[in-house]
């Protein structure tokens, strides 16, 4: 143990999701012998987000808390306390409870949904981030209420396939041309309107809200669409408006900018996860990964790092997974950086693939239906190998075989 990590007599961690959870897994892990503490604003014993909009919304999970023992990694938990600020001069929180000093501070405060503007307060309107909106939902489906879900993003499509489930009538209402418009290209999305329909959801495109009347939404097209509840999944912002006056640097999303070791800009403090970008020297550039992957990976460098032990530069392959309308989807890379697409087997079918090659080499890649593809063709962005274009375009060759031979 380096003497910087001697003098390290207490990490406090902010954060109670994935990224802070695994902080303070990873430092006990890795021998920190000093003070851990984990702060979290919500009440509730630190718990995983995936099953919210799956199993725990619709009752057939009453939770998902971590399966650790937190008393036995000797971390102190303060739940349901709001941090306010933070001093990195003084190395001091502010709380609603008073300050908290700390000698390394970890921000993981994750992102926040957008609300609907002009629908804050108006009741029958839901978000779903947490724990307690996965509960208050839970009623609403089981009384198969008239449902219209704004956004057709993934958190949209995974309530809609949940509410189906439940025999609630679904209108999805997104103001762009496709789902997911911005979160992939147009040929990757293009094929998924039509799983909407399949399931028996009425997807509405280019419809913005203009209001949330009472048991209904109104849209700019000038109809009305009957509303017994309305969830909204527009997208989520980095949670760090705490930060604002810190010192701290923010990014142009209000995430925390971060080096190639996940350090702010501060002496002695780190960002994680959801709230916090990084430079990719595989992409050339700075990464904002709000994804369960890039929130258990990135703790293993914060805490490397606090622990003097030199860790590699963190510059993971994003990866990500949605289960909606029957379909397991799946997503490694950054498309961005492409020049390249090929398509794997019929986009009208169950199973078929879309990846993005930049100057031969694969660099992300969609698999619908095809986890052997997402399996190797991770590997495959990881090392760079040079691949024949025909052979990727063949559904019948797995994707390890359409590596070039070497010269």
């Amino acid at each position: 143990m380096s003497e910087q990590t001697q003098q390290v007599r207490h990490v406090v961690i902010v954060g109670a999701g994935m990224a802070g959870v695994q902080s303070a897994v990873a430092l006990r892990e890795g021998g920190f012998a000093g003070r851990v503490t984990l702060i979290g604003a919500e009440p509730h014993q630190p718990y995983d987000r995936p099953p919210l909009s799956k199993a725990v919304l619709l009752g057939t999970a009453e939770g998902s808390a971590f399966d650790v023992d937190f008393e036995q990694l000797d971390v102190e938990l303060r739940l349901g306390l709001s941090v306010t600020g933070v001093r990195p001069a003084e190395h001091r929180l502010d709380t609603v409870d008073g300050p908290v000093a700390y000698d390394v501070l970890v921000i993981a405060t994750g992102a926040e949904p957008q609300a609907l503007p002009g629908a804050a307060g108006v009741p029958g309107v839901h978000l779903l981030r947490t724990l307690d909106d996965a509960e208050r939902l839970r009623p609403v489906l089981a009384a198969q209420h008239d449902i219209v879900v704004v956004g057709a993003g993934w958190i949209g499509a995974e309530f809609a396939t949940a509410a189906r489930a439940a025999g609630c009538a679904v209108t999805v209402v997104e103001a762009a041309d496709r789902p997911l418009a911005g979160a992939l290209p147009a040929e990757a999305t293009e094929p998924m309107a039509a799983w909407y329909a399949e399931a028996g959801v009425e997807l509405r495109l280019h419809a913005r809200v203009t209001g949330v009347e009472h048991s209904a939404v109104a849209l700019d097209d000038g109809t009305r669409v009957p509303a017994g509840a309305v969830v909204v999944g527009i997208g989520a912002v980095p949670a760090t408006r705490w930060l604002e006056d810190s010192g701290i640097a923010l990014g142009q999303d209000g995430e925390v900018v971060t080096d190639d070791r996940l350090r702010t800009s501060v002496p002695d403090v780190y960002a994680v996860g959801d709230c916090a970008s990084f430079p990719s020297a595989r992409y050339g550039a700075r990464l904002l990964v709000h994804h369960w992957d890039n929130a258990l990976q990135g703790p293993r460098t914060v805490a490397a790092e606090i622990l003097g032990r030199a860790p590699q530069a963190y510059d993971p392959v994003p990866y990500f997974w949605s289960e909606q309308f029957g379909r397991f989807v799946q997503y490694a890379g950054h498309h961005a950086a492409a020049d390249t697409t090929v398509r794997r087997g019929d986009p009208d079918g169950p199973a078929w693939s879309l990846c993005w090659l930049r100057d031969g080499a694969l660099v992300a890649l969609l698999a619908v239906g095809r986890p052997r593809d997402l399996a190797q063709g991770r590997r495959l962005i990881e090392s760079g190998a040079p691949l024949d274009p025909a052979l990727v375009a063949d559904p019948a060759v797995p994707l390890k075989k359409a590596v070039l031979a070497a010269d």
